[in-house]
């Protein structure tokens, strides 16, 4: 009995079944290595389901977005359709962590440890229900993958309250950019009509966006006083100008009894001047607006005019013709003149500006444009500048009249000063075309047309100088000065230099006047070539911006996408007519360091407030952008315009925010030309949001 006992076949059945118990006690079960809880977070009639994941160590799920071709399962929080609610979006996931499996020869995005996974829904029911679905994933750790598993989801959802119906009203006069359903992850903080939250924000941001404002419109203020000024001393050099100097100063001197009081006539008549531009400047403004000024220096047609204008003051400046003031102004203007006292140098001042009007015409009308678009004081400024510099020579000359003797006298260089401004204002007047053509988009003067043409105009400059062409009004020239033949190789050097830009070169120099790399007949490189660009697939919305980076210029699928990638949203607030826009992009986007963020590491949706695209009837609004300022809302610029106001009251552009992946704000702040217009501070400022998003994440 006792050898039958341990007989052969029954020690086998014993080995089996204690080997069975063995192996079935280290078989692993995806619900022992991977547990879920589920909950909803509601507002009102939109709601979050969320399932708090918690693997247990060297155990991970894979992602939910896994690469195209992968073999592995990819998780997923699943909602059966039913009545009373819609889905919004696809399922929310913070960022995977990444690993290359070189055996597999496979990119593997996962997850583990503790995390989260949500899936937003709208509410229509209302009547409470039950919603249903599951949460299905697949478990892997370093050796092995386990069979997909599924836990179920049952969860209490309430009815959306019949108040809600008020509210749908209220949002219909609120721009759909603010109310647009994304595929970004939500926080329970910023869930959708925390109303009260929102206004704190806002009025905890209004302070700082207002000082940095002030800090912006200062610095413009400035350039525009520092560029006016120097404007104004190139007006004196004109042969309608200069000669004024000393005829006018050896008048106050000789007609005065005194050396003091000639000095101050003199003064007076450069207040008076002063008074003259800036009057100008101020009525010019008065009638049209600041506003309304903003707003013509990116329209189409003002820009085609104002070309005109520009080009019809180049020919005259070149000697075709000479622009004068009526002569019954100029007439009236002298006979006052001549009663004396301050009426009569205020209107010798007065006879001046009418007399030089044919060679500060256009550099007035044109700076005035340029001031007018900065808005409030910025006129009053630019004219002041400009005429300060006119003034302060009759001041000083009067007060030293010695220095006379050292001025050089009245010829044929001064002619060749006018002929100078002459190929600057027609070199000037084809960004005005080329701001036309942005706006409208018609591709009619693309990068390399417009750099033909100016280096055609500044090559005939060049040669101009050298003397190897004469103008109607130039005189014999024996022997070129060392000054002519010095500036006439300066600008045979900026010829050269912007030979390359044909072909691809930044230009980082003049990157502000010719149309952006993108706006080009090759974008991608002289020859179509794209080695300078990396290829990539083809998203949908998304365009050849600049640098060659792919942008978006739609805000919501910008959004939704960057979530999808796992990547932040760099929110770019631009214009096609922006000059300080282009030297962002052509100056710093492009340095080492900063264009590969920008190109991998952020999504980048660029938003044109200029943009002429006309906004679909339906989403035609008239807005209050402004306290006691209505709007209507007809184009895409309007739109986005209206988006940068309301959001961050700031108006000017460029002006970059950094958004993490539940479509927040990055504390980074934002950056503007004024702030970061340096790679150094921008690239800081890069770096501190990407270091951001990643800890959120």
């Amino acid at each position: 009995m006792t050898k039958k006992i341990f007989s052969i076949p029954f020690v086998l059945l014993v080995l089996f079944l204690f080997s069975g118990n063995f192996l079935f006690s280290q078989m692993e079960f995806p619900d022992a290595v991977v547990k879920a809880k589920f909950s909803v977070e509601q507002n009102g009639c939109e709601a979050t389901i969320i399932v708090k994941v918690t693997t247990i160590p060297k155990w991970h799920i894979n992602a939910v977005k896994l690469p195209k071709g992968s073999f592995l399962f990819p998780t997923s929080l699943t909602i059966e359709k039913g009545a009373g609610f819609s889905l919004v979006g696809v399922n929310i996931e913070p960022k995977p962590h990444y690993m290359r499996d070189e055996m597999a020869d496979e990119d593997l995005f996962y997850h583990e440890g503790t995390f989260t996974i949500k899936q937003k829904i709208k509410i229509t029911s209302e009547k409470d229900f039950v919603l249903e679905g599951g949460f299905t994933f697949q478990t892997c750790n370093d050796v092995k993958c386990l069979p997909d598993f599924t836990y179920p989801i049952n969860l209490n959802i309430k009815a959306c309250p019949k108040e809600e119906a008020t509210i749908e009203e209220r949002i219909e006069t609120i721009p759909d950019e603010n109310i647009v359903e994304t595929d970004v992850e939500s926080d329970n903080s910023l869930s959708v009509n925390t109303e009260e939250t929102n206004i704190k924000t806002d009025d905890s941001s209004s302070k700082v966006t207002t000082e940095k404002s002030e800090e912006d419109k200062n610095a413009s203020l400035l350039r525009i006083f520092i560029l006016s000024f120097l404007s104004g001393l190139a007006a004196l050099l004109t042969p309608c100008v200069f000669p004024m100097i000393p005829m006018t100063v050896s008048f106050f001197t000789k007609q005065s009894k005194t050396k003091a009081a000639g000095i101050k006539n003199a003064v007076i008549y450069g207040i008076s001047i002063i008074a003259i531009y800036i009057l100008l400047g101020t009525v010019v403004t008065a009638v049209f607006g600041s506003e309304v000024l903003n707003e013509m220096s990116t329209n189409p047609t003002f820009n085609i005019v104002f070309f005109l204008i520009l080009v019809i003051f180049a020919v005259s400046f070149l000697g075709a013709f000479e622009i004068r003031m009526p002569s019954k102004w100029v007439n009236k203007a002298d006979s006052r003149a001549d009663k004396g006292g301050l009426v009569g140098i205020f209107f010798m001042a007065l006879a001046l500006a009418l007399v030089s009007f044919s060679c500060t015409g256009p550099i007035v009308g044109t700076l005035l444009v340029q001031a007018a678009s900065e808005g409030g004081i910025a006129p009053f400024v630019g004219m002041f500048g400009f005429s300060f510099a006119l003034a302060l020579p009759f001041g000083l000359f009067a007060a030293f009249p010695g220095w006379l003797n050292t001025l050089p006298k009245s010829g044929g260089w001064l002619n060749t000063v006018k002929v100078v401004l002459g190929f600057l204002e027609l070199a000037l007047a084809f960004k005005f075309l080329s701001n036309a053509d942005l706006s409208l988009q018609t591709h009619f003067l693309e990068r390399e047309i417009f750099l033909a043409i100016w280096i055609a105009i500044f090559a005939v400059l060049a040669i101009y100088l050298f003397g190897w062409i004469r103008l109607p009004h130039d005189s014999a020239m024996e022997n070129l000065s060392v000054g002519r033949t010095l500036f006439g190789t300066l600008v045979l050097m900026f010829v050269i230099y912007m030979i390359p830009g044909m072909f691809g070169a930044p230009l980082k120099i003049i990157s502000a006047f010719p149309p952006p790399m993108s706006y080009s007949e090759s974008p991608t490189g002289f020859g179509g070539s794209t080695s300078a660009v990396p290829t990539t697939e083809h998203i949908e919305g998304m365009h050849l911006g600049p640098q060659g980076i792919q942008v978006f210029h739609d805000f919501d699928l910008a959004q939704a996408y960057a979530f999808k990638v796992g990547k932040p949203l760099f929110v770019d607030f631009t214009g096609h007519n922006c000059v300080n826009c282009r030297r962002m992009e052509q100056s710093v986007w492009g340095e080492p360091g900063i264009i590969d963020m920008l190109r991998n590491d952020v999504i980048i949706v660029s938003l044109h407030v200029d943009e002429r695209i006309n906004l679909p009837v339906d989403q035609i609004k008239t807005v209050e952008i402004a306290p006691g300022r209505i709007k209507t809302l007809k184009t895409t610029g309007d739109k986005w315009m209206y988006k940068q106001i309301k959001e961050y009251k700031v108006t000017a552009q460029p002006y970059y925010i950094m958004q993490g992946s539940n479509g927040e704000d990055l504390s980074n702040g934002s950056a503007d030309y004024e702030h970061h217009g340096n790679p150094k501070d921008f690239k800081k400022w890069l770096m501190k949001g990407l270091k951001l998003y990643d800890k959120a994440e």
